[in-house]
């Protein structure tokens, strides 16, 4: 299965009672995150400002200062939301999938052999720390040089974006190791699903439909991909 197909797959399933309730429980989540990114780089710009030196007081300055601090603040949140998505992925991941196997996989054994609701949450949870640490950290690169810095999250975002859609799927069927392993035996799809996440996570409205559409294409890259490569999984045997 290709990439695309597998998107538009997941974006002919929002007619789906049981594909929409999640849907719109990640979108208001999502919406709630950027909300509370903005409203935090906003104070934080608000901080900076107010320690500007008094020579710079005036209101033409001030006016300015609050666009610009605004802007900054709008920048920084959109720069920040893909660990929130990836984290967002993770607890939504179960309902998503499951309602995506009965759709299109009903001959699939109920999930078994998988890691536990905990491990799955806990490791989107853990990837997303990761990636706020690293986009944290590439703040003062993307200052300095631009280009090279929104090129590194972009590299960095579609990597952690796509690992973490693909494992919290592929973890309700196997352990965390094999989840890895499958993974990285399908790193280009997984890649390109991360990549056009973090493109999405751009798009105003699209990007709050990142973390289910995502999930539901990484449940068909999963098993297509696993039933077209003869594995047992796709077959039925996932567990």
């Amino acid at each position: 299965m290709t990439l695309l197909h597998a998107v538009l797959l997941a974006f002919r399933q929002c007619d789906d009672p049981a594909f929409r309730r999640p849907l719109w429980r990640a979108a208001a989540a999502a919406a709630a995150c950027f909300a509370l990114l903005f409203w935090l780089a906003l104070r934080g710009a608000a901080w900076l400002a107010a320690g500007a030196p008094d020579w710079l007081a005036g209101p033409m300055l001030d006016w300015a200062a609050q666009a610009l601090g605004g802007l900054l603040a709008l920048l920084l949140a959109g720069w920040l939301l893909v660990p929130a998505l990836v984290t967002l992925a993770g607890l939504f991941a179960d309902p998503v999938a499951a309602a995506v196997e009965r759709r299109h996989y009903p001959h699939l054994p109920p999930p078994a052999g998988g890691a536990s609701i905990a491990a799955q949450i806990g490791a989107g949870l853990r990837l997303g720390a990761r990636l706020l640490v690293l986009h944290l950290v590439l703040i003062p690169v993307a200052l300095l040089l631009p280009g090279v810095g929104a090129a590194l999250a972009f590299l960095v975002g579609a990597w952690g974006l796509g690992a973490g859609l693909f494992e919290s799927v592929a973890m309700r069927r196997m352990g965390t190791a094999a989840a890895r392993a499958e993974r990285r035996r399908r790193r280009l799809s997984v890649l390109g699903l991360g990549a056009l996440g973090v493109l999405a996570a751009a798009v105003p409205l699209l990007n709050l439909l990142v973390p289910v559409i995502g999930t539901a294409a990484a449940t068909h890259l999963l098993h297509r991909g696993a039933r077209r490569a003869g594995d047992a999984g796709a077959g039925g045997n996932w567990g």
